[in-house]
């Protein structure tokens, strides 16, 4: 295993999004984001990596699929090496083909996740000391156990743990702020899955500030939440604001954008 520490990256990749981003998948609908919109949040988020000493690996749009600016759907990065996932929506099967040639690039290892269960990497959370791996209308639990044996030949060891009803992924509520602390909503923690770690609690109204991003000594967070970001600014965390009302029509965050390791 990596001796940086697990928020600490020096490498990203992201796709574009397609013009077909406008009918990506979405549990709520809350209108359609648009192209433009899109893009402007995917250049702002590009350009937050690439300050924070990331180098940034940008691959074209898939038009086929609306969704395919989420690369950590179908695929997680470690030190170690890469894994391909199977996305739990049908619409996105094919973003692990897509994606595979990339990664095969880029790591000397590259694993599949054994069928057929499914595996979405919005649904994993990377922490010093386990990959957490949570159960939702994405990820099953026959995926999330195939992925813990496809963890162990990496050396990391997965652990599944359950996710709200209601709640699509399980980085939708929580976000990895250090080696100690996490930001998670209340229902989250209510579950006790964060046992042993401190919490931070999003603010009442700013739930989806928890899809939060830890890059480098920075913090990522939604532009929508301000009360949020003072509160981690206040906690001493270098917060960096970031639009992300476009995207969230689509049920994305600040997570999904990239796969991001330290080489």
């Amino acid at each position: 295993m990596s001796s940086f520490p697990v928020y600490s990256f020096d490498n990203a990749i992201v796709r574009q999004p397609p013009a077909s981003v406008t009918h990506g998948l979405r549990a709520e609908d809350r209108g359609a984001p648009t192209h433009d919109g899109v893009n402007a949040e995917h250049r702002l988020y590009i350009e937050a990596l690439q300050s924070a000493g990331v180098a940034v690996e940008v691959l074209p749009a898939l038009e086929e699929f609306p969704d395919c600016l989420f690369v950590e759907d179908p695929a997680l990065v470690f030190p170690e090496g890469a894994i391909l996932l199977r996305p739990g929506a049908q619409s996105r099967f094919g973003e692990t083909a897509a994606i595979e040639p990339i990664l095969r690039r880029r790591f000397g290892k590259v694993l599949s996740l054994p069928g057929p269960g499914f595996a979405d990497g919005g649904d994993v959370l990377v922490t010093p000391g386990k990959v957490m791996i949570g159960l939702s209308d994405r990820t099953t639990r026959e995926g999330a156990q195939a992925l813990i044996g496809v963890l162990a030949e990496l050396g990391r060891i997965g652990v599944i743990v359950t996710t709200p009803p209601g709640v699509l992924h399980f980085k939708s509520d929580c976000s990895l702020l250090d080696e100690q602390t996490m930001l998670s909503t209340a229902r989250l923690a209510a579950s006790g899955v964060f046992e042993g770690l401190r919490v931070l609690l999003t603010p009442d109204g700013e739930e989806g500030a928890a899809n939060a991003l830890r890059v480098n000594e920075r913090v990522f967070v939604g532009a929508d939440f301000p009360r949020t970001a003072a509160m981690l600014e206040a906690e001493g965390y270098s917060v960096v604001r970031l639009p992300t009302s476009q995207i969230a029509k689509i049920d994305a965050g600040l997570s999904c954008m990239s796969l991001r390791w330290h080489s």
